[in-house]
């Protein structure tokens, strides 16, 4: 895949920030994920790596609950390279993680959604030997009407998972850890098991 970083061309890129990245773009798209390079915001700091991901279902998912529609959640990436060390990041990296998913309208309701969705996090962190600093994010559900001459369409429940952390990674593989708890955070929010079948680790993978 092609490199997308988004810096000015008169600034050579880090060694360090480069390194990163390099480990990131080994990433590849398996049955249930779908792995694309996607433009890093330019204004969140000088150096900045962004990846999408889709989450799909196969036949067999499909299958058992009962689901038409194959897309379960969608989200993006993005790595943050700032050499100032910003004091509120503790730290020259920073991970920042957007997730959306529909979500059947009992567990919608579910008064305890924002603490669970976040415990997704913390527990995919944990569950890829990841070390965070500085943790924060919000959560979001987002209820979709339909009047008039869409008056038909039935009501959606969306879940937004905003996110952001700095990785403490003394070597550049360290970052694949991160990657893939925010891969089995995608695949908790979007009702799939963690790590679905065929996914590859990184490397820094640390079991």
């Amino acid at each position: 895949m092609a490199t997308v970083v988004n810096t000015s061309p008169l600034n050579r890129i880090p060694a360090e920030f480069s390194a990163v990245t390099s480990v990131l773009r080994q990433a590849r798209s398996t049955n249930n994920v779908s792995i694309s390079e996607i433009p890093a915001p330019a204004k969140l700091a000088p150096y900045s790596y962004a990846l999408g991901a889709e989450v799909s279902a196969d036949e067999t998912f499909l299958r058992a609950s009962g689901e038409t529609i194959d897309e379960l959640a969608t989200g993006r990436i993005v790595v943050l390279f700032d050499p100032a060390a910003p004091e509120e990041w503790e730290g020259s990296f920073r991970v920042v993680s957007y997730i959306r998913a529909e979500l059947e309208h009992e567990l919608g309701n579910e008064t305890m959604l924002g603490h669970v969705a976040w415990s997704w996090l913390e527990d995919a962190l944990d569950a890829n030997d990841c070390q965070v600093l500085a943790a924060g994010g919000t959560t979001t559900r987002v209820l979709s009407e339909s009047f008039g001459t869409l008056a038909d369409r039935p009501a959606t429940i969306d879940l937004e998972l905003r996110a952001s952390w700095t990785p403490v990674i003394d070597e550049p593989d360290l970052i694949g850890n991160h990657f893939e708890a925010w891969i089995d955070l995608l695949s908790t929010v979007a009702g799939l098991p963690p790590l679905p079948e065929g996914v590859t680790a990184l490397p820094g993978r640390r079991r």
